[in-house]
């Protein structure tokens, strides 16, 4: 299923790409369905859709998955699924305090993970050690398999070496900056490497595998290190002129007023330095808390101490009214929260957000519904991961017509 050059039948072909990668959009999302209903719903003929549905079977994409009756006479109704088998990809979730790799099926299911809980190395020794982890996860694959294997995808926050005083860490990142890890990946492992933002990441992983099997429209906030998000509008991951639409961890707030927060004297900070696991830790170390990884902080936040409290006061505090702005341009009917960590913070979070957006509400516009994120821990890898099934199987135009963002792909040749 790929696209093709301008010429001769560009539009026809194009037209058939489209049609197919809708009603996969469509299968992923309803579950199971019948030709009649995938005909109703992308309002094509029978035929038309007969012959997709055969076409996507012999591909191995989508597969039968029983009958259903659907009414009284006649014969009962094929339905068919997406099948789990019909594509791979693997991801790298790459921030600033970890490294993580894993490989997934079309169905989003987990096969295969290598994870590192360190300060982001130099880029040369990352590339070596994501060359291995790569390198583990293909010999996962059978040969067949293999055949059906998309590619990498990379998820990583843009400007690595920026707002560390924010993040209260002690390292220097900014030779991240001059470096397009994307292709040097791609040259080390010979495949096809996909980049995006890792809260846009994240939020196709919702789209394509959570909430966006129901949800066409929502604003997904995720708070791991630093904070991630990203906007789906209509089925589609809403990117941006540099893909950093909907970054809403750089929403000017106030400064905190936790004892533990940086010192300032500046009139606006950005909303990452409050809402964000490193600010937690921050203020749980400021306050005589050891803190060394995600499991001190899941014991420190199950324990319902003082100091979680305090954080979370002051990241509600500022969380509200940034997502209530993002809200008034975005025209979003629900929010989507998700963690790094959960222990009854997710949750907890989600009572909060919706009290306070409920206070703040404006005259005539509606609260958004607030909604549990799927994946927790897992999200940024997946959304990695689920980059190689986006650019291959989205029926989205730039896509279909071959031309992602250009700096969303990277080839071995590069």
């Amino acid at each position: 299923m790929k696209s093709v050059g301008p010429g001769r039948g560009t539009n026809s072909v194009n037209l058939r790409l489209y049609n197919e990668r809708t009603l996969l959009q469509r299968l992923r999302r309803a579950g199971e369905a019948s030709k009649a209903d995938l005909a109703r719903w992308a309002q094509l003929t029978n035929t038309a859709v007969g012959s997709i549905v055969q076409s996507l079977e012999e591909s191995r994409l989508i597969e039968p998955a029983g009958r259903r009756q659907e009414g009284q006479r006649g014969q009962p109704a094929g339905l068919y699924r997406i099948n789990p088998e019909g594509a791979y990809g693997i991801g790298v979730r790459l921030d600033r305090t970890s490294i993580e790799t894993v490989l997934i099926d079309l169905g989003g299911k987990i096969l295969a993970r290598e994870a590192h809980d360190l300060l982001l190395p130099h880029p040369d020794q990352a590339l070596a050690l994501v060359r291995k982890d790569v390198g583990r996860m293909l010999t996962v694959l059978d040969t067949a398999q293999r055949r059906r294997f998309m590619g990498v995808g990379l998820a990583q926050p843009y400007n690595l070496g920026s707002w560390l005083r924010e993040l209260d860490l002690k390292a220097d990142f900014r030779m991240w900056d001059e470096v397009d890890f994307g292709t040097l990946l791609a040259q080390a492992v010979e495949q096809p490497v996909f980049k995006e933002n890792d809260g846009n990441a994240a939020a196709i992983a919702e789209m394509f595998f959570g909430v966006g099997r129901e949800e066409n429209d929502f604003l997904y906030v995720f708070i791991g290190a630093a904070l991630g998000a990203g906007a789906v509008i209509g089925g589609e991951s809403l990117r941006g002129s540099s893909g950093n639409a909907a970054d809403l961890g750089l929403m000017p707030v106030p400064p905190s007023r936790l004892a533990s927060a940086p010192a300032s004297d500046r009139r606006w900070d950005i909303l990452l330095s409050r809402a964000s696991l490193n600010s937690l830790a921050r203020h749980l170390r400021h306050s005589g808390v050891t803190v060394h990884g995600h499991a001190d902080l899941e014991a420190c936040v199950q324990s319902d101490s003082a100091e979680v409290r305090e954080w979370l006061d002051d990241c509600v505090d500022a969380l509200v009214p940034s997502i209530r702005a993002s809200l008034a341009v975005l025209d979003l009917p629900a929010v989507v929260i998700d963690c790094d960590i959960d222990s009854g913070i997710v949750s907890e979070l989600m009572k909060r957000v919706d009290a306070g957006l409920r206070l703040i509400a404006p005259e005539a516009r509606q609260t958004p519904r607030i909604l549990r994120g799927t994946f927790r821990a897992d999200a940024g890898a997946i959304g990695a991961a689920s980059l190689p099934m986006f650019f291959n199987f989205s029926p989205r135009a730039d896509v279909l017509r071959g031309r992602p963002h250009p700096a969303n792909q990277e080839t071995a040749n590069a």
